[in-house]
């Protein structure tokens, strides 16, 4: 009778197992099936002044212009935002990912690589979803302009608010778990301000 139950006990186990596997899979693949654009960039901080409602440098305070300008004397100058990625799922089943590798480009000119590994779901039917990537990097070391007012305007212009925006662009190659097995997809996908899913 033990070993009965035993069997049963494993081979439920390993239905359930199977049934979470075929449901990765499909989720892997409603996810190839996404459509995805850049949404918001939120939370824009300059050496930790908020920047984000800034058009230009003349627009920081004396006690902005004195945080910045400590930043800056010390030869970094840390920026960080984040960017909100929309996924939208038109297929009939809920699409998943597990992690993503990601390249971020300012105006075509790769700044920042990075792996979030934020897992995310996507419903089902024209469902949409937001992944928020929190970004941060040291402005000096990613852009050729090195004084201060420059580099500040560059900053609020990546913000979309400055006098000329920049152009974002993020290429992601999203991965998904199968079971124990990592599937990642075979090229990056390029992500910017319209739905696309090239």
């Amino acid at each position: 009778m033990k070993k009965l139950l035993l069997i049963s006990m494993i081979l439920s186990s390993f239905i359930l197992n199977s049934c979470d596997i075929l449901d990765q899979a499909q989720r892997a693949l409603a996810f190839t099936k996404c459509e995805f654009r850049l949404g918001t960039l939120t939370n824009t901080q300059l050496a930790g002044v908020n920047i984000h409602n800034m058009d230009s440098y003349r627009d920081l305070n004396a006690m902005d212009i004195a945080r910045v300008g400590t930043a800056y004397a010390t030869g970094s100058l840390p920026l960080s935002f984040t960017l909100n990625v929309d996924i939208k799922n038109p297929n009939a089943q809920a699409a998943g990912m597990s992690k993503l590798d990601w390249i971020l480009l300012i105006d075509g000119v790769e700044r920042l690589t990075g792996i979030s590994e934020e897992r995310i779901t996507i419903p089902a039917n024209g469902g949409t979803a937001t992944m928020p990537m929190n970004l941060k990097f040291d402005l000096m070391k990613v852009v050729e302009a090195k004084n201060l007012e420059s580099l500040a305007n560059f900053a609020m212009n990546l913000a979309g608010v400055g006098n000329k925006p920049s152009r974002v662009t993020l290429k992601a190659k999203p991965t998904i778990y199968v079971g124990s097995s990592a599937i990642s997809y075979p090229n990056y996908i390029t992500i910017e301000n319209e739905f696309s899913s090239n």
